[in-house]
């Protein structure tokens, strides 16, 4: 045999042909893989990242169970075509959530609203005036209670610890004399209250710069005298010299009035006696 034929077998020869058949090999088995054969536990950790994630690849029934939570979704990721009808309870919304601006117009209705819902707070002012008012709303207990003294007694008594006040005058000269004398003097008047009380009130006459305890006295000025509740005070403040005391006349007190009885001692001048009074409803 000739020589030249026989090819001389050489290291880098040697491990060409061997890098040959791991080559040819592995492509084999990698196009012979059966279907369904590379799992979970084929696949190193790390091994599919998101640039291995075809688009759209991964669908609704690919997500499990509260899988995606709230740090998961990227800003204004859920618009109103992603929320199904009724999704949003009322459970599901925080506390201050929904604000003024978020409420639009008109659709706070009145079967919207809780009885006793809208309170006086919450009204804005001048925000009820006539054309708000129903026909008959406002009744006689709606004036007296919400108005002061001044109007409430005019449509009915006064209320426990409002007062009445008024003035009194009596008195007249003397004609006739007894013996040479001048005869002493009574004069009678009757003073009605503005307004009924409930109930008769106690009586109290207070001689010029005198007070109590149910008759504090008469308030800046001498024109408002004062009387704890259920008490009738009435206060003198002027007399003449022939004065000599000042009754309310037995038996004429009532819840509607009373009387007044001056006495003077003899003299021919003119006789007076003048005050106020104040009754303060119990």
């Amino acid at each position: 045999m000739n020589s030249r034929f026989i090819p001389k077998l050489s290291y880098s020869n040697v491990i060409a042909t061997i890098a040959l058949f791991v080559a040819l090999g592995g492509a084999a088995v990698a196009a012979g893989l059966p279907k369904n054969s590379v799992g979970p536990n084929q696949l190193k950790k790390g091994a599919v990242t998101a640039a291995k994630i075809r688009k759209q690849a991964v669908t609704s029934g690919k997500l499990a169970p509260q899988s995606v939570i709230a740090g998961k979704i990227g800003p204004n990721a859920i618009g109103p075509g992603n929320i199904g009808n009724g999704a949003i309870t009322s459970a599901k919304i925080g506390a201050g959530a929904v604000i003024a601006n978020s409420i639009k117009n008109g659709v706070v209705t009145t079967n919207k609203l809780a009885n006793g819902a809208v309170t006086n707070p919450k009204l804005a002012a001048n925000a009820v005036n006539n054309s708000n008012l129903a026909n008959g709303a406002v009744t006689a207990s709606k004036v007296s209670s919400k108005f002061g003294e001044e109007l409430g007694p005019i449509i009915g008594n006064p209320k426990s610890g409002q007062t009445l006040r008024g003035v009194f005058d009596l008195g007249g000269v003397v004609t006739g004399k007894e013996a040479g004398i001048v005869k002493a003097a009574s004069f009678r008047d009757s003073v009605s209250f503005q307004f009924p009380l409930l109930n008769t009130p106690a009586t109290n006459v207070l001689l010029p710069g005198t007070t109590s305890a149910a008759c504090p006295g008469l308030g800046g000025g001498n024109t408002t005298p004062q009387a704890v509740a259920g008490q009738l005070c009435i206060y003198v403040t002027t007399k003449t010299a022939e004065f000599e005391a000042l009754e309310v006349d037995p038996g004429s007190a009532n819840r509607l009035g009373f009387g007044l009885l001056a006495k003077f001692k003899g003299g021919e001048t003119d006789n007076s006696v003048q005050g106020v009074w104040a009754v303060t409803a119990p």
